[in-house]
């Protein structure tokens, strides 16, 4: 079922404003420090590899970035759903889908936007462009433009020219017809297949299905006028023409009957019930029109149970989406140096997605979506976090690629091809996506304490909007109203619920309870009221501790010492009580955990011993296989200190425990992090790269992190609080808005509980 998760436009302007405008940065990929790098950069050294291309282009993949980049070009006539919105209007859909290359793929890709309707100049354009790129993915380009431009540049370039609006789409919608025909027993040369929407997406569907065996005379295409048959004149082109066939059917409900295959690029509502009602059995419907389908799954399944049905949407069970395909379909061609993608290409990219699917789900995929998936009508394409995607469809395109002749350079290891491409997953992107389809599925009544922050109002805003369940506000109606109006979101006052000692039935229980726990540690009822009643923290702790709420986050306007303190009285969150800070680092690609970073100010043996366990229980509620480390500056007994001791001690009290993570120590960062300087210690019980780093002491585990933060621009996600029995999460008095949110997302997923 759709979820409720919108957009505001307030947040998608903000998104693309901060903290730089736009969402590229290019960055050095070689050292830039000394003016022998910059010599070696530029003049004089640049000249070297000048001489060498000059004298075999080819060395121009070997020495620039020519092989490993794609430009992604549109002049704007058919954005989004939102028709001719002109080049420049364009650039913020081919920026995001430049990102999609890097992030999916690791394509470095640069967005161009060029200001012309006329189909000559677009493609001498393109065309000059050649040797910067390894790869050119149209966009976003009208029909029937698209299709000339696309046919003369294939023709004129000697690189791949890919248009994924037609494509992409033919390559997801292929890959999910494979499966849904195999759970139908039925074989798509004797299938009858009815598309309706003959624009350049519809009609590379229709030319990839025949490719892949589809009959011509079995394939209806339907357009605003109706069935495309030989002899009809009004509204033909070249491209319809191709494609029409001998028929007497003139219209989409007629050509429905009896079906066995529905695609729709078309509009909303195209598809009636009626119409599902008379397919052949197991009908299979691919409603892809965006952002609502020809007809939804609810009323195709209502008139027909054994209905397979796809649509665009992401909130649906079988999305079609394009980002299965053209990142992958690209680095497959790239490795090879590919001078075209060939219908056997697109071919292999669909018939890998679908074995994909029919494959057991990793459990870090099922934890993601909060589901277990397992081939069947509800999942017949890969999810688009699947992590094994970028080592299953790259190769399988290569191949098709070096079968076909299109392969300047064959690769002769794929075993090793593998290998490489599993080292390019960023692991990061997948853990934060799957925290926040895990908290959509939670459902969390999240309280958000500080409400006179407009930080936390955002956030607020934001965690209810996309869907992750109802965001009670601690504060003042008036002072949430004004901050939010200043904010320009206005129109989220009516959505949020707010909550105080003023307006709650339940400020004697809470008084109670906390007369119960602080009675004996020199609180009288006047100290009770102020704290219950006066203090945001300990009102929101005790909401929480009442199941009047599932979450609490807080720490944005006060120190994050203070605040545990102040939750303190509401929960056991001291040392003794084995609670526990930990906090995330992403850099590059990698996500490392460094504990404690809250609780223990200078923990002995047996207390790093716990932090360990609770540094390992939130690596697993990430998605991580915890590799525990115990740092220091001493590795493995040298040099010999006293301050080192405990970190030595710590492991051998995991060993008593027997637990069930890898872990070791003591041992220097370097040989924690690097696998280059571990391998020197072949004696080392860590399988890999340690992702879990337990420090000598609260001071140093704040430094490395700022350090980083700093230093290094890592993403700090934390302290994560973890040990006690509610999900409570801190944030630190510098978080942005989107920072809150992650910890209001962390604490939905119960992470570290």
């Amino acid at each position: 079922m759709p979820n409720n998760s919108r957009i505001t436009r307030e947040e998608a302007l903000a998104y693309h404003l901060e903290p730089r405008p736009g969402k590229i940065d290019i960055q050095a990929s070689t050292p830039m420090a000394t003016q022998r790098d910059l010599s070696l950069a530029y003049s004089p050294g640049v000249a070297v590899p000048c001489e060498e291309i000059a004298a075999n282009p080819e060395l121009a993949y070997d020495y620039t970035t020519k092989g490993n980049m794609v430009a992604v070009i549109s002049n704007g006539t058919a954005v989004l759903g939102l028709g001719n919105l002109g080049a420049l209007a364009s650039k913020p859909v081919m920026e995001g889908k430049s990102v999609l290359f890097k992030r999916f793929a690791d394509v470095n890709s640069i967005d161009i936007e060029l200001d012309t309707e006329d189909v000559d100049e677009f493609v001498n354009a393109v065309r000059l462009m050649g040797p910067t790129f390894g790869g050119i993915n149209l966009e976003d380009i009208k029909a029937p433009e698209c299709f000339m431009i696309e046919q003369r540049l294939k023709e004129e370039m000697d690189i791949p020219v890919f248009h994924d609006d037609q494509h992409g789409t033919a390559v997801i919608c292929a890959a999910g017809l494979i499966n849904a025909l195999h759970l139908s027993n039925k074989k798509i040369e004797e299938c009858r297949i009815v598309l309706n929407g003959a624009g350049a997406a519809g009609i590379a569907c229709i030319e990839l299905l025949k490719a892949m065996g589809a009959r011509h005379e079995n394939c209806i295409i339907c357009d605003t006028k109706g069935v495309i048959y030989q002899g009809r004149t009004d509204g033909m082109n070249q491209w319809k023409s191709a494609h029409a066939v001998k028929t007497d059917l003139r219209t989409l409900e007629e050509a429905m009957s009896g079906a066995d295959v529905f695609l729709g690029v078309s509009v909303k509502g195209a598809v009636t019930p009626e119409m599902v009602r008379s397919m052949g059995d197991n009908p299979v419907i691919f409603a892809m029109a965006n952002p609502d389908p020809e007809i939804t799954p609810e009323q195709a399944r209502e008139v027909r149970s054994d209905a397979i049905v796809a649509t665009g949407r992401s909130d649906y069970p079988n999305q079609v989406n394009n980002v299965l395909g053209f990142p992958y379909l690209f680095r497959g061609a790239l490795d090879i140096h590919a001078r075209a993608i060939n219908d056997e290409m697109k071919i292999a990219c669909a018939e890998a997605l679908a074995k994909l699917a029919r494959e057991d789900v990793p459990d870090e995929v099922a934890m993601a979506y909060g589901r277990k998936l397992t081939f069947g009508r509800d999942y017949i394409i890969p999810t688009p976090f699947d992590p094994r995607l970028i080592y299953v469809v790259p190769p399988a395109v290569a191949r098709a690629g070096m079968d076909t002749g299109v392969a300047r350079r064959p690769i002769i290891d794929l075993d090793a091809y593998v290998t490489t491409l599993r080292a390019r997953m960023d692991p990061t992107s997948s853990i934060l996506q799957g925290i926040n389809v895990r908290a959509r599925n939670a459902q969390a009544r999240m309280i958000f304490a500080e409400g006179d922050d407009v930080r936390v109002l955002r956030a607020a805003v934001a965690y209810q909007r996309n869907g992750m369940g109802k965001a009670l506000i601690v504060g003042r109606e008036a002072d949430v109203k004004e901050k939010l109006d200043a904010a320009g979101l206005a129109d989220a006052v009516e959505e949020l619920e707010v909550v105080n000692a003023a307006n709650t039935s339940h400020l004697e229980s809470y008084k109670s309870f906390l007369y119960q726990r602080l009675q004996r540690k020199g609180f009288d009822h006047h100290d009770i009221h102020r704290l219950a009643a006066r203090d945001r923290h300990v009102f929101s702790a005790l909401m929480l501790a009442h199941g009047h709420g599932d979450g609490l986050v807080t720490g944005a306007t006060r120190k994050s010492a203070h605040v545990l303190g102040l939750l303190g009285h509401v929960f056991d969150t001291t040392a003794a009580d084995g609670a526990v800070g930990v906090t995330a680092m992403i850099h590059k690609g990698r996500i490392v955990l460094v504990a404690d970073t809250l609780v223990h100010e200078w923990p002995e043996a047996e207390d790093l011993a716990l932090i360990a366990e609770r540094g390992a229980h939130v690596a697993r509620h990430l998605g991580l296989e915890p590799r525990v480390a115990f740092v220091s500056f001493s590795t493995f007994g040298y040099p010999v200190s006293e301050r080192a001791e405990k970190m030595h001690q710590a492991p051998r009290v995991l060993d008593r425990k027997g637990v069930d993570f890898e872990y070791d120590g003591e041992m220097a960062i370097d040989v924690a992090l690097n696998p280059d300087v571990m391998a020197q210690y072949p004696f080392c019980k860590l399988s890999g790269p340690a992702n879990v780093l337990v420090v000598p002491a609260r001071h140093s585990a704040s430094i490395s992190v700022k350090l980083m933060q700093e230093m290094a621009g890592a993403t700090v996600i934390g302290p994560i609080l973890t040990g006690l029995d509610r999900p409570v999460q801190i944030c630190s008095t510098v978080s942005t808005a989107n920072d809150i949110l992650n910890m209001a997302v962390m604490a939905a997923c119960e992470i570290g509980r």
